[in-house]
């Protein structure tokens, strides 16, 4: 009987990660989920205590999972979190901590575990992104940004890469129906902030926006492809947005493609 095959999706406890997850077990495949909080055993996920923005912290998680098991087959960095407000009005801190998640957290397990798959010659690595690196989401600059460098992240890292057989795949979603917006760090705009009110309509279209969107079953799709097709794809665009921010991209002028934002925004 072959051995199953094995993947770490961090961020796994919630949301689009912990459907990620249920999916690859009912694959039977061995799972590793990490989380900033201890979890217990359940749905055949097997945790992993670990905050990516942590040093310490990825290093004794990894070191806890090859404990447990030599190989591993694929990686999904999926851990994550959101900053609402004005590029003007969001202090360095608030900024610095976003890209401390969402591309140095990547960064700080992708590296070592990049390390052991380039030794076997043979891995699949999964980067989450956003359609919003494309198509950046008013008063969300720093999430879009720091999405749009996970996607640089990867087709760089992709042609480095290449002489080995380890698979990189962007995973784009756009609106997905989670409890993403429940931990927005949303900030505060004072109301006699030039923005207030744009700020305010933007923040309304998004939180509508979010229940009325498809579950994360759809990025488990996505997922499972990149990990277990012959031939996986470079870039999964994910959502009913997906194929409007591709046509627009190609089609539409940059000041048309923000003019197109902005009208889907309100503002």
């Amino acid at each position: 009987m072959s051995q199953a095959k094995t993947v770490l999706i961090t961020g796994a406890s919630s949301g689009l990660g912990a459907s990620m997850a249920e999916r690859m077990v009912g694959l039977g495949w061995r799972v590793f989920g990490t989380s900033r909080r201890p979890q217990r055993s359940g749905n055949g996920i097997e945790w992993i205590d670990m905050d990516v923005c942590e040093d310490a912290s990825v290093a004794t998680g990894l070191t806890a999972l090859f404990e447990r098991n030599e190989t591993l087959d694929g990686l999904v960095c999926n851990a994550g979190s959101g900053i609402y407000g004005s590029v003007e009005e969001t202090g360095l801190d608030r900024a610095r901590a976003q890209f401390e998640t969402n591309f140095f957290g990547v960064l700080r397990v992708l590296v070592p575990v990049l390390t052991h798959m380039r030794e076997r010659n043979r891995g699949r690595i999964l980067l989450i992104g956003s359609l919003s690196g494309r198509a950046p989401i008013p008063f969300q600059a720093h999430y879009s940004a720091s999405k749009a460098a996970i996607e640089a992240l990867a087709f760089s890292l992709s042609n480095e890469i290449h002489p080995f057989d380890i698979d990189i795949s962007l995973i784009e979603p756009g609106d997905i129906n989670t409890a993403f917006n429940d931990v927005m760090d949303w900030g505060h705009i004072s109301a006699d902030s030039p923005y207030a009110e744009r700020s305010a309509i933007c923040e309304r279209s998004i939180r509508e926006s979010l229940p009325k969107s498809p579950g994360p079953e759809i990025v488990a799709d996505a997922v499972v492809h990149a990990l277990t097709a012959k031939r996986p794809k470079l870039r999964y665009a994910v959502g009913r947005e997906a194929g409007l921010v591709g046509i627009g991209k190609r089609l539409l002028s940059d000041r048309m493609s923000l003019k197109t934002i902005r009208d889907h925004f309100g503002i």
